[in-house]
Order: C-alpha cells, then sequence, then structure tokens
C-alpha cells in the first residue's frame, strides 16, 4: 500500500471523498464510484420517491464540496480521477423519484455515466472554469440532471 492510499484509507474526509476507498480503481474510478454508490438507493428507497430525498441530497452535496475541496487541496490536483463523491451524489441524483426496476437501473446509471464523462454544454464550459470543492461537485451534478430529465421521459413512455 503505498502511502497516499494509506493516507487516503485512514482520513475519514479523504476516504468519502474517495468513495469508501472505490476511487482508488486503477482503472474507470468513476464508473467503480458509481456503481459503488449503486446499493444506497435501497437505503434510501422509503424516501427516494419523495420530496423529502432532498434531506439526504442537498446535505451529501454541501458535504461533498468540503470533501472534494480537503481532498483535491491534500493532493494538490484539482478533481483527481479518484474523487468519486461527486459520482456518489450524482447517481442518487439521477434516480430522484426514479422506479427501480431493472431497465431503470441500467439506463440511468448508463444515461449519468455518458453526461459525466461527455460533458454537453454547459456541464463542459463549468468544468473548465470553476474550480474547488463546489466545481467538483456541480459539473456531476448536471449530468445527473439531465440524466434524471431523460429518465423522466423514459419512464412517461413506458407508463
Amino acid at each position: 500500500m503505498t502511502p497516499q492510499t494509506r493516507q487516503i484509507l485512514t482520513s475519514p474526509v479523504s476516504l468519502l471523498a474517495f468513495g469508501l476507498g472505490s476511487g482508488l480503481a486503477r482503472k474507470a474510478p468513476g464508473t467503480f464510484g458509481t456503481l459503488a454508490a449503486m446499493p444506497f438507493l435501497w437505503l434510501f428507497e422509503p424516501i427516494r420517491q419523495d420530496i423529502w430525498f432532498l434531506a439526504v441530497l442537498l446535505p451529501a452535496f454541501l458535504a461533498g464540496i468540503y470533501l472534494c475541496g480537503a481532498t483535491a487541496k491534500k493532493l494538490q490536483v484539482h478533481d483527481h480521477p479518484g474523487i468519486v463523491w461527486d459520482e456518489f451524489v450524482g447517481l442518487w441524483f439521477t434516480f430522484w423519484f426514479i422506479p427501480l426496476t431493472p431497465i431503470n437501473i441500467v439506463a440511468g446509471f448508463l444515461l449519468f455515466r455518458l453526461f459525466d464523462i461527455v460533458k454537453p454544454w454547459p456541464i463542459g464550459w463549468l468544468d473548465k472554469r470553476v474550480k474547488g470543492g463546489f466545481g467538483i461537485m456541480i459539473d456531476d451534478l448536471l449530468a445527473a440532471v439531465y440524466a434524471l430529465i431523460l429518465m423522466q421521459g423514459i419512464n412517461w413512455l413506458q407508463n
């Protein structure tokens, strides 16, 4: 274990920013972080299809500004690929008011990852210009908004 990995795993702030260690994946840490966030959807199930889910999403987003910003500063790398708390919050937002059917789970995961990777306007614009913890969090939140809108459309068409 490298000293940097040890530091990440022993610091509660960095451990959360690295998605409980899922961001330590050598390849595609954002995808692994997104996968690690998925089980929480079932934990949140009692409130996920309710306005009260904001009581989880808003504090998670605000905490992410601090967690991601502090970890990026400690690592001296803006938006280090291993920082995946933003993927956690983004995925959770993608599934707000979305039933957890097999097709929705796959579609929501893929749409969120697509928008997070491709970064259509204004996501890419913000990603390049907004720094710090807020910059790390906001592009994933917007990717989630795009994915959520498409997921709502998919569900509307299914009904």
